[in-house]
């Protein structure tokens, strides 16, 4: 799969490179070239420096003509901001400065078609789609396709609890909950907490 990097700052990228010892990548700083390079790749991950193209990301969303598998990493990273980026379709978003760990986790998540957040955006997001706001359709959703324990499973996710905290609660294994939220995932069709979230909101 082939790696882009969308930004301006080439002092940046050469710091993605270096840090995450990447090989085989290409470099574009404008939208069309951005935009004329995917056209001949088909399998891509996009990686753009939102502290320099925030306009052209900014654009692209507006204009609903964001490419697949896009990542927007930012120095500073604000919820409100990745609320709004994973909302609008980015496949993931974070720090630009993050951990190699979590950099390779965050590729692998992206091009097995999830999306990616740090915790604390995970957690935000739960948050806002908790069971008292969820619309009449979400929840006809959840009553019709899921278990009486599936739905418990649901709800502690939307209450922005890990799996380890949900086998508490609810008195289960670990084992017990990962099946659960395969489970939930595969009757909602969804691959991953952020799109449940999504989903449900």
């Amino acid at each position: 799969m082939k790696t882009i990097f969308f930004s301006t700052d080439m002092d940046m990228v050469q710091e993605y490179k270096a840090r995450h010892e990447m090989q085989d990548t290409l470099e574009v700083a404008d939208c069309e070239t951005l935009l004329t390079s995917i056209k001949e790749l088909e399998n891509y991950i996009i990686i753009s420096d939102y502290d320099s193209v925030s306009h052209s990301v900014n654009k692209m969303l507006a204009s609903n003509t964001l490419p697949k598998n896009f990542i927007v990493l930012e120095r500073v990273p604000e919820l409100v901001t990745g609320k709004m980026l994973i909302a609008k379709g980015v496949r993931a978003y974070g720090n630009s400065r993050m951990l190699k760990l979590h950099y390779d986790q965050m590729l692998s998540t992206v091009a097995n078609g999830k999306i990616w957040t740090y915790p604390e955006l995970t957690i935000a997001l739960a948050k806002e789609a908790k069971r008292s706001t969820l619309s009449q359709e979400a929840e006809a959703l959840i009553e019709h396709r899921l278990t009486e324990k599936e739905k418990e499973v649901v709800y502690a996710i939307l209450e922005g609890l890990t799996n380890d905290a949900i086998a508490s609660e609810l008195d289960i294994t670990l084992r017990t909950v990962k099946a659960h939220i395969s489970s939930i995932f595969t009757k909602l069709h969804i691959n991953d907490r952020v799109s449940l979230i999504l989903l449900l909101k």
